[in-house]
């Protein structure tokens, strides 16, 4: 079923409240939206998901997928941003190529019914400044679930040595997934439920130059 397009309704909408207010001019002045957050682009050699999977309860599975795709909005000082990324399931790599096959079948990771994996957050939490976490969901093999990714370290540092000079932000973020609240059962209770996900990303977007000071004339 396609999503109904909601574009003429807001600007119905925006233009009819625009119309009320300037009917009636003793209306408070309408709030000024704060401005849009920094969007930084992923760099893809630094953005990429681990996995750690609890073999017969004696050895660890480990093994990443990616890189990750999408777009990242933060801003730090406002305590606010937006996170849609994605990432192909079908990039799975542990360094067995037959094992590697196996995970991508459709009882695990489904790479051909659901080639990607999705993760949105808009819910960020800051201490003292810091991003501690963020929430949202997380789409495998078709089922969103409520994911927490907890920020082990995230710093942002500027480049000046970039033209035009660039900010780059990243970090690594921690969370876990129940694979069975995503259909992916096969191998419960040998092979462990609970998958931990180390999530490394890392963003930069493009600074305004620095205004020179005016020269003064004699």
């Amino acid at each position: 079923m396609k999503t109904p397009c909601l574009l003429p309704l807001l600007f119905l909408g925006a233009a009819l409240a625009g119309a009320a207010w300037a009917q009636d001019p003793a209306s408070p002045t309408p709030p000024t939206p704060p401005p849009p957050a920094p969007v930084y682009t992923l760099n893809p050699a630094q953005s990429w998901v681990q996995f750690e999977v609890l073999h017969f309860n004696t050895s660890t599975i480990r093994g990443r997928i990616g890189p990750v795709e999408g777009q990242v909005m933060l801003d730090p000082a406002a305590q606010r941003g937006d996170v849609r990324l994605a990432v192909r399931t079908d990039t799975v790599n542990t360094g067995i190529r037959v094992f590697d096959s196996r995970l991508r079948e459709d009882d695990l990771l489904a790479s051909t019914a659901y080639p990607e994996a999705y993760f949105v957050a808009n819910r960020f939490t800051f201490q003292q400044g810091q991003l501690r976490s963020l929430r949202g969901e997380f789409t495998w093999r078709g089922v969103s679930q409520p994911l927490q990714l907890d920020a082990l370290r995230f710093s942002c540092r500027r480049d000046d040595s970039a033209q035009p000079a660039v900010e780059i932000c990243g970090g690594d973020f921690e969370g876990v997934v129940l694979r069975n609240e995503h259909g992916a059962t096969f191998g419960l209770p040998l092979v462990g439920n609970r998958v931990r996900l180390l999530v490394q990303v890392e963003g930069q977007r493009v600074l305004a130059p620095i205004a020179s000071p005016p020269v003064k004339t004699p």
